[in-house]
């Protein structure tokens, strides 16, 4: 068994490492409600659409067109996107979702997107046991940050003004003419007759200077000189977006960019205008096409879309053609970003930017099925929480293997003491057997055993006690048959110093079961309070919080507790019923020394001794 031991323990390690990057590396599905689920991914680097400039809090567009629209809900409000943590639930919202025609169109907020970098997050949905309470839901509000003051989809029904999908209402105070063939899904088209009026609002008040970023996607049907996409007027001062035979341009307070390459008729292009303060910069598909040394105007009024205002210069046209996904805020926003609406969106690029895999279900097992809470417990539990796991998995296979093979080394020295015994009685019997000069007898003690009970009698402590009493017996004996009380002493000293060696073997071990009992408890409760710690803090770093956010934490926590009392429960009463049976051996053991001291006294002792 010592031998055996330490490879064993090495196997173990192995194995339980192995354990814990498993689990770390393939986490369990996110809710066992939901069956099905896509791995998206958004591909930066050469292998997909470069992008080079910083990036940071995103909005993407979803295309969903490989979708079992049959396994979930009519609308689509069974879709969560949740990060690659597989925990946290991403904010989205639905523009399109025809399960009819199979096709939806979702918004996704993706935090900390890098640039040269590719980012995974997941797609879950097929959840029909009804409205799920945790976050992450159709939130066309909280998509969007504090810094975007305007976003039309244009998909609002026939007859209706264009509604503003961020939080401040910045609704059109008229209808456009929509049209069902937009570039992302449905868009207003412009015929030159009536503009789309944005009313003056707190959120769309420019300051003189100010940061500034205007998107939308335009397709123009003729190409005209000086017409005018976008116009904002109050006084002397102006701001324009237009398209002067297919050039593009932006003006400020009456100064027009200059330069760019015309865009082609009954095409899509996206239209960008950052604005930093001290130069204004035109972007046409992403990339920057002019620049002006200006700086935004301080502008309150209402803006146009499609014309420019009734007493504005003569000789401006208004725009003929199509609009989709209009935006306006009030920060420059990264030309990364501007890049990545721009290649995103488009639909000759944005499946090399953004690819969704194939449907995955859940994986079959105990963490799915009938175990759900559990199930959705353990796939709670942090890394940090696995790593303990993983130990005390360790610790209980160590302290299961002890109690096992210690069990079965106990019933096999209890036999092998039985056998000794019964022929111990008859030899004791007639002790003066031990006055021959044959030493070899009591070496050949149950000789006329086979090789299995020979086995078992070696195995015995109290044969090899009686052995070595045997043969300290026949080194001293040498005329006669008398053993003075020194010699007699002196075998005592042999056989209590055989004891206790016997003692140490038929305990070794044990001490693996009172790391497990003491360490086990304390171990889970390190797990536990790291758990904890952490919940606490993603609530600190978010500043928010929600029940259905923190529950799931602090019982992934308690995990590793449980985990810690299983392992020291069997160990300690393991431990209490191998030491009560080894208790009765090692009681044998001294009972038989004073027995055998005994004898050898008064057969082996001078006379009048």
């Amino acid at each position: 068994m010592k031998r055996a031991f330490p490879s064993f323990l090495r196997s173990l390690v192995i194995a339980g490492l192995g354990f814990i990057t498993l689990n770390a590396s393939a986490r369990a599905w996110w809710d066992s409600d939901y069956t099905l689920r896509k791995k998206i991914t958004i591909d930066t680097t050469s292998n997909g659409v470069p992008i080079t400039d910083p990036l940071g809090d995103s909005v993407v567009l979803i295309r969903l067109s490989d979708y079992q629209f049959s396994a979930g809900k009519d609308d689509g409000t069974d879709i969560r996107f949740i990060a690659d943590d597989d925990k946290t639930p991403l904010t989205y919202h639905i523009e399109k979702f025809d399960s009819l025609m199979g096709e939806a169109l979702l918004w996704v907020k993706v935090p900390g997107l890098k640039a040269g970098d590719t980012m995974t997050f997941w797609l879950y949905y097929g959840d029909q046991t009804g409205t799920k309470p945790e976050p992450g839901g159709n939130d066309a509000k909280g998509t969007y940050d504090t810094n975007t003051a305007l976003v039309y989809h244009f998909s609002d029904p026939s007859g209706t003004p264009p509604t503003d999908a961020t939080a401040n209402a910045n609704n059109a105070t008229n209808a456009g003419l929509l049209d069902d063939g937009g570039l992302i899904g449905q868009g207003v088209r412009f015929t030159g007759k009536t503009p789309i009026t944005i009313p003056a609002s707190t959120s769309l008040n420019w300051m003189d200077g100010q940061p500034l970023t205007w998107s939308a996607w335009i397709n123009p049907t003729a190409l005209q000189p000086n017409e005018v996409i976008f116009s904002r007027h109050e006084g002397s001062k102006d701001f324009l977006v237009g398209c002067d035979n297919g050039v593009l341009f932006v003006e400020v307070n009456g100064t027009r960019s200059q330069g760019g390459t015309p865009i082609q008729v009954k095409t899509w292009h996206h239209v960008a205008v950052l604005a930093d303060g001290t130069k204004v910069t035109l972007y046409v598909d992403g990339t920057a096409t002019a620049t002006l040394s200006a700086a935004i105007p301080g502008l309150g009024g209402a803006s146009l879309l499609g014309a420019d205002a009734p007493d504005a210069t003569a000789g401006d046209a208004p725009f003929v053609g199509e609009m989709d996904e209009l935006e306006i805020s009030s920060v420059a926003r990264s030309p990364g970003l501007i890049r990545l609406a721009a290649l995103g969106e488009a639909q000759d690029t944005s499946s090399k930017l953004i690819t969704i895999g194939p449907d995955e279900q859940p994986p079959a097992g105990w963490l799915s099925g009938a175990f759900g809470l559990f199930g959705v417990i353990l796939r709670s539990v942090t890394i940090d929480g696995w790593v303990v796991i993983g130990i005390l998995g360790i610790m209980s296979v160590v302290s299961w293997y002890v109690m096992i093979t210690k069990f079965f080394y106990i019933n096999f020295v209890q036999a092998g003491n039985k056998l000794f015994l019964k022929e111990w009685k008859s030899l004791a019997l007639d002790l003066t057997a031990l006055d021959h000069s044959e030493s070899g007898q009591a070496k050949t003690l149950g000789a006329g055993a086979g090789p299995k009970v020979q086995r078992q009698l070696r195995s015995s402590p109290l044969y090899r006690i009686y052995h070595i009493g045997s043969d300290e017996i026949s080194k001293r004996i040498s005329n006669g048959r008398v053993l003075s009380s020194r010699s007699i002493q002196a075998i005592r000293a042999s056989l209590d110093s055989s004891y206790v060696h016997e003692n140490h073997a038929l305990n070794d071990g044990l001490v693996f079961l009172t790391i497990s009992i003491a360490g086990g408890p304390f171990m889970g409760l390190l797990g536990t309070v790291v758990g904890v710690m952490i919940t606490f803090a993603a609530i600190a770093a978010t500043g928010e919080v929600n029940i259905s956010a923190i529950a799931p934490g602090l019982a992934a926590a308690l995990v590793a507790t449980v985990a810690g009392l299983l392992v020291a429960i069997p160990a300690l009463l393991g431990y209490n019923y191998l030491v009560s049976r080894l208790k009765t051996v090692t009681s044998d053991l001294q009972v038989f020394i004073d027995e055998f001291v005994t004898k050898m006294a008064e057969f082996y002792s001078a006379p009048g001794e």
